[in-house]
């Protein structure tokens, strides 16, 4: 009799399951369905808007922001994206810019965990290993939790689950229950875009190999991939292609080259074997971006192996080089690895680096793009919330907390705003990413263009004559031009001027650069190796305060590659520089009545960063 009854119920649980599954598919249909009548009446800018917007962000469902103190959920995250108030240590807290799309990117090893942590009821919420972590008050606990747990778990050859893991369907259900009914719930097409995604978190050896994983639409997985499924990056891909065979639209996007200790673009793949053809071309099918800038610092260039580049000095959180063995080397950073594509383009025929450019905070707070840097109160729980710990801590294992930084914003151009669109963008690479302002750059490339005044001309003439970033120009046989505009931040600092990075190789194969001041503003005249005198500084460092009495609100020109070489690969990338403003840390300073830090800069000049143009010789 006891038997039967359990068999009865057992079999009416397995009723209740798959009367759940097909209510929740049913309304995932249902969903989908009005999601794509809604975009339908979405109207199109052939011209392009550019849309800002949170690819890297980490809530309460990221085992190291929870233990941390962090409680905002990824709908939370959404809300504050959106411009509504949260509580973050302690106090209101507010975006100030609404943004335009973001994606909530929690760390996929540990999301099952957080499931038991936080979901009353939920399989093992009541283990006493989980009644510990919820009552992490003190720092010093918290770090004690995160080394043990969480950093030299994730830094060994074989990361696997901690011993309060509940099983997989608890990994499934963070995944379906909380990760993407906030992304569904909160997807309004035309006004605010929310974009499926997790961050896969492979760092062995200490070194950084992190991505994270975008999707299109509502086409996923059941269940993200972890590093503790693999560390592999080229197990990643597979997987990724595994999905492509089901139906989904994805892709990945590395972060924080800077930390990589040379893996990130390591000269031969995990089997030991020499870059090939065919490595290239899954890598460049996946990865068609990179994360040029977040809290843990900037990855274009750092100025202790670019001294040539005046403006190398940006954000270059030296002290990241000093934990776990994390020594800066030319490898490590953005403009290296995508001119070294060009050598690999040469000698095996494809280049595993053709990335755009795109930002992003890896913020632990639940604050998708909390980068105003007079409104920043700290972005990893405990490490920085408190006026000290920002003036004298640590993100463990990382960086000095006063050489972070709030980090960057993804901007896209895309003809509307949209799921479809906003991805389409970053897969064409026609991305750019700002250090936390919002400039809006334009970049155009080809053999016809000419200069012009008038932005809506300019960009017309783009589209239908050149390429715009991201794009390739190929088999020319005269010299390209390119077209710049520039709008600064309405509410921001004027520009100081408009730079062409171009990159190649030499025949050895490495890679060669020029900075060129493209257009800038006043009347200052370039020496005769094009260098321009400093736009100036209007900060008032004992108020916190700048005036735009230098600079210029809108900047537009172009210039010729005089030295184009049609037989050689080349690329081109902008950079937009602001005139200087004070660094948060001199905000935060004045504000607190204490003096300026003097290990960390008291100016930045923000900036912003175009995806490349690339030219191909006819092959």
């Amino acid at each position: 009799m006891c038997t039967m009854k359990y068999r009865k119920a057992k079999w009416l649980g397995k009723m209740v399951v798959v009367a759940s599954v097909l209510a929740i598919t049913n309304q995932a249909n249902a969903q989908g369905s009005a999601f794509a009548e809604a975009e339908a009446v979405v109207p199109e800018n052939p011209l392009k808007e550019a849309y800002f917007g949170e690819t890297h962000v980490h809530t309460s469902f990221s085992m190291d922001a929870f233990i941390g103190g962090g409680r905002l959920s990824p709908s939370d995250a959404y809300r504050f994206a959106k411009g509504e108030d949260v509580t973050l240590n302690n106090q209101l807290h507010n975006i100030v810019k609404p943004l335009d799309f973001a994606a909530v990117s929690d760390h996929a090893e540990f999301i099952g965990e957080m499931y038991s942590t936080q979901v009353s009821g939920a399989p093992g919420h009541y283990q006493a290993s989980l009644d510990e972590l919820r009552g992490l008050t003190e720092f010093e606990d918290q770090e004690a939790w995160f080394l043990k747990y969480v950093i030299s778990n994730m830094r060994s050859a074989e990361p696997g689950h901690p011993p309060f893991y509940a099983g997989p369907e608890t990994t499934k259900s963070a995944w379906k229950d909380i990760i993407i009914k906030a992304a569904e719930d909160h997807y309004e097409p035309g006004v605010f875009t929310t974009l499926i995604a997790f961050e896969w978190t492979s760092a062995q050896d200490g070194g950084n190999m992190h991505r994270n994983v975008i999707f299109r639409d509502s086409v996923v997985p059941d269940a993200p991939f972890s590093a503790l499924d693999s560390n592999d990056e080229e197990k990643l891909w597979a997987w990724m292609a595994e999905q492509e065979a089901n139906g989904s639209t994805l892709l990945a996007i590395p972060h924080n080259s800077n930390g990589s200790k040379g893996y990130m673009f390591d000269p031969t793949d995990n089997s030991g074997n020499p870059i090939d053809a065919e490595y290239a071309r899954t890598r460049s099918h996946f990865e068609p971006l990179i994360e040029m800038m977040q809290i843990k610092g900037n990855s274009e260039v750092v100025a202790s192996l670019w001294s040539a580049d005046e403006f190398a000095n940006f954000e270059n959180a030296e002290s990241v080089s000093t934990y776990n063995d994390r020594d800066f080397k030319k490898q490590n950073f953005v403009r290296w690895a995508v001119t070294k594509g060009l050598a690999y383009q040469e000698s095996i025929g494809e280049n595993p680096y053709k990335l755009g450019f795109i930002g992003g905070t890896d913020n632990h707070n639940g604050a998708p793009s909390d980068v105003v840097e007079e409104n920043y109160i700290g972005s990893h729980g405990g490490a920085d919330k408190t006026t000290e710990r920002r003036r004298e801590g640590e993100i463990s294992g990382w960086i000095k907390v006063s050489e972070s930084n709030p980090g960057s914003i993804a901007g896209v151009w895309a003809p509307r705003n949209t799921r479809g669109a906003i991805w389409d963008a970053m897969s064409a690479r026609e991305t750019f990413v700002t250090s936390g302002t919002r400039i809006k750059p334009r970049f155009f490339g080809g053999a016809s263009l000419t200069e012009s005044t008038d932005p809506v001309a300019l960009v017309k003439q783009g589209y239908a004559q050149g390429v715009p970033m991201g794009g390739t120009l190929s088999a020319l046989d005269e010299p390209p031009t390119f077209t710049v505009h520039a709008m600064k931040d309405a509410a921001g600092a004027n520009l100081d001027r408009i730079q062409i990075i171009k990159g190649w190789v030499d025949e050895a194969g490495e890679p060669q650069e020029r900075i060129i001041n493209a257009v800038w503003s006043g009347d200052r005249q370039p020496d005769a190796d094009g260098n321009l005198p400093p736009i100036g500084n209007t900060v008032n460092l004992e108020t916190a305060m700048y005036t735009n009495e230098i600079g210029s609100a809108v900047l537009t020109g172009s210039w010729t590659d005089n030295d184009f070489d049609p037989a050689k690969p080349a690329l081109y990338y902008v950079r937009v520089l602001e005139i200087p403003t004070p660094r948060w840390t001199t905000y935060d300073a004045v504000k607190h009545g204490l003096p300026l830090l003097e290990d960390v800069p008291a100016i930045i000049q923000e900036r912003a960063w175009t995806s490349p143009i690339w030219y191909s010789p006819a092959q």
